[in-house]
């Protein structure tokens, strides 16, 4: 092999480990402090070699080692790991309303991924999405679709624009109402208890009935919420694949 075959695949080999490290840094799961750095750095390395003769020998790549092409290497790791984060921020989103009807507003804990305080739920279904993720194997989805992103996107080649940023945000700006549909079952429910209780204490004030309020609807949201668990490994799993389809047509519009 020639010195400047060897260059390329050098220059190649850095810019697809751009791409992947980047990806590592905001992706859910691997971008967990819980995976040590060196764990990190090794699976990039181990990817890397495996990628860097392929995707440099691609149609319409570009083995140069430029400015731009690290700046483009970056931004696609980058939307890739964004669009991803967004579903743990819907997760997020919905456990703090869910902390409003359970009482727990004020009971908020230090999230170690995002080193800021979380409410009690949002962590605990933060866990909940992490597991649903491993076990329907979307991580190796993940992994597919970065690997498919070489052929779509060649290395060296992608220039970010300002109109993906503007697709950002607006995919943002729909965790809203993604994690208003989460929790939706069960405001409904402790709506629905606070209305009663509310109805039943105008029909007999004596009663005292708004000592009752706080405990009997947080027992019938904890109970909802248990039975709406059966729906979220779907509901996960569609949003998943919706922001991970988005973060491809962003790739191929740029």
């Amino acid at each position: 092999m020639t010195n400047a075959a060897w260059q390329a695949m050098v220059c190649s080999g850095i810019l697809v480990m751009v791409r992947l490290s980047s990806l590592l840094v905001f992706s859910p799961i691997f971008s967990s402090p819980a995976i040590a750095p060196r764990i990190k750095a090794g699976f990039v390395f181990a990817m890397t070699l495996l990628l860097a003769p392929l995707v440099g020998s691609a149609k319409g790549a570009v083995s140069e080692l430029t400015m731009r092409g690290v700046l483009g290497e970056l931004a696609v790791g980058l939307v890739f790991g964004l669009s991803l984060m967004l579903l743990s921020e819907m997760v997020l989103f919905a456990g703090a309303l869910l902390s409003m009807e359970f009482s727990f507003s004020l009971a908020n804990l230090m999230d170690p991924n995002s080193k800021v305080e979380t409410p009690v739920l949002g962590q605990l279904l933060g866990q909940v999405n992490v597991l649903v993720l491993l076990g329907a194997g979307l991580h190796r989805t993940l992994l597919t679709a970065v690997m498919r992103s070489f052929n779509v996107v060649p290395v060296g080649t992608f220039v970010l624009s300002a109109r993906t940023g503007g697709q950002m945000a607006h995919m943002a700006s729909g965790i809203f109402l993604a994690g208003v549909q989460l929790a939706s079952p069960v405001i409904a429910a402790a709506l629905t208890v606070e209305i009663t209780i509310g109805l039943i204490g105008r029909l007999s004030p004596q009663l005292h009935s708004t000592v009752l309020s706080v405990p009997f609807k947080t027992i019938v949201s904890y109970v909802v919420l248990i039975g709406s668990l059966a729906v979220w490994p779907r509901f996960l799993e569609s949003h998943f694949n919706s922001l991970l389809d988005a973060a491809g047509r962003m790739l191929v519009a740029a």
